[in-house]
């Protein structure tokens, strides 16, 4: 009996090596660490600045330290997958992940965890840079919106259990505890890519790489994300400039190379792949601070504890979870050009809301404002991410998933710049206080205020991308 339950379990591992579904499932896991570990640690500020004493301003860097790593590395790795395996970045990805967790939730000043959180951003780099081209090499056309929608759903799903899990370990054990188990889901993570990832998915094996190539878009991109986020000082003006010029020269050397890091012809010649970029980034410009600013108004303003905070903020990654999917497989039938930018409207409509948001404001308001916003974002993000994986060809996949992650993350980047740099306006570099809670309110109001023209101008080029 025992030998014949052992043959079962072999065979079913053997048939789910075989298994598309097996590997969207591993590479959906694997994807899930990094917004896990972003939502629940916007519980964990208040508790952070206490423990370490980090002003408001300084606490952005544990964010944007993160989000500058991966934006800087997601493409050059994403090209490393392609040359020798997406297999082998995943995973060394994951192993990184981990390791960096256990240091996070080991530091002892608050530097010492903006290094570590760094270093996970090189790691999330590896996952996001090769994960949607693995499963756009698995899944045939009439089947690739809806895995990316599964895709899209899992990680809005770790989002929404970040706030929840992340409350409560907070509230119960302490935020080190929230990097405690990010690295044990890492190690369940390598698990799987180890049982049901038997491919390396290489569509570009003996190409040259281009070192210089990287190296002129990492100093551009560090500049303008690093000089965003210490608007509105001379510094800042002057290395968003020194960033563009680097942007240029960027744009010529690879224009002109055999082998390019990022292939700007297909970037320059292709409308929709090139709009529906733009799209993305403007997006998370505009949205990803949102849950930072509520998470800070709910505890502070509000008065919630982190646990209370947590389950508010779930509505919206709830909506998302559901929602993705089914606009996922609907953009694989109707247009979705169209549903993205219906998506983005709705999300215009949530921010024009959040400016009239008060001390006053009641808990069913937020709720309302948060279950819109969820659908906004589920209409918005798989529909768009299928129109730009479906607009190029194979062998630019990985190219194609490193640049949709790279406007994410460079979006999410400048929408913490901003927010910094109203933080440092309004609140200045001291702790959040109730004396200086109306600065706070105002500096919402404000950084609210600038989401929204961004989001009409995000609207209008997702529009555009078909014309």
């Amino acid at each position: 009996m025992t030998n014949g339950l052992f043959r079962w379990i072999n065979a079913y591992l053997c048939s789910m090596k075989s298994s598309r579904f097996a590997v969207l499932a591993v590479v959906c896991l694997s994807a899930s660490l990094v917004p896990f570990t972003g939502s629940s640690i916007n519980l964990a500020l208040p508790q952070l600045s206490k423990e370490l004493g980090m002003d408001a301003v300084t606490l952005g860097w544990i964010v944007t330290s993160f989000l500058l790593a991966s934006a800087i590395f997601q493409i050059p790795f994403s090209r490393v997958g392609d040359m020798f395996g997406r297999k082998k970045v995943l995973t060394s990805g994951v192993i990184l992940f981990s390791l960096a967790s256990v240091a996070c939730a080991l530091s002892p000043t608050g530097n010492m965890l903006i290094a570590a959180r760094f270093v996970q951003g090189i790691a999330s780099a590896m996952l996001f840079g090769v994960n949607m081209a693995i499963i756009t090499s698995v899944f045939p056309a009439n089947e690739r919106g809806k895995a990316l929608g599964i895709n899209t759903s899992v990680v809005y799903f770790a989002i929404a259990a970040g706030p929840f899990l992340g409350g409560m370990i907070t509230h119960y054990w302490g935020w080190r505890c929230i990097f405690i188990v990010t690295a044990c889901l890492g190690l369940l993570a390598l698990t799987g890519i180890m049982l049901f990832l038997k491919g390396e998915w290489v569509d570009a094996k003996g190409e040259r790489y281009d070192w210089w190539g990287t190296l002129i878009y990492a100093c551009g991109l560090s500049a303008i994300i690093y000089g965003c986020s210490v608007l509105p000082s001379i510094l800042g003006f002057c290395l968003i400039a020194a960033g563009m010029v680097s942007f240029t020269g960027f744009v010529y050397y690879e224009k002109r190379h055999a082998t390019p890091v990022f292939n700007m012809k297909m970037f320059l010649a292709n409308r929709v792949f090139r709009m529906s970029s733009f799209a993305a980034l403007i997006n998370y410009a505009s949205t990803f601070a949102i849950g930072f600013m509520l998470s800070l108004y709910l505890q502070y303003i509000k008065g919630f504890d982190a646990q209370k905070a947590g389950l508010i903020l779930v509505i919206q990654p709830v909506i998302q979870t559901v929602l993705s999917p089914l606009a996922g497989k609907w953009s694989d039938k109707v247009n979705a050009s169209k549903i993205a930018s219906l998506g983005m409207a709705i999300i215009v409509v949530c921010l024009i809301t959040m400016l009239l948001l008060t001390p006053d404001t009641t808990l069913p308001v937020l709720i309302a404002i948060l279950t819109m916003l969820g659908t906004g974002f589920a209409l918005f993000s798989s529909p768009n991410v299928n129109v730009i994986m479906g607009s190029i060809e194979k062998r630019y996949l990985g190219m194609a998933s490193a640049t949709t992650g790279t406007m994410r993350l460079t979006g999410q980047s400048i929408s913490m710049g901003m927010t910094m740099m109203m933080m440092a306006i309004f609140v200045g570099k001291t702790q959040i206080t109730v004396e200086n809670h109306w600065l706070f309110m105002k500096c919402l109001h404000y950084t609210f205020s600038i989401f929204v023209v961004l989001c009409i101008l995000g609207v209008y080029t997702s529009m555009a991308r078909n014309k």
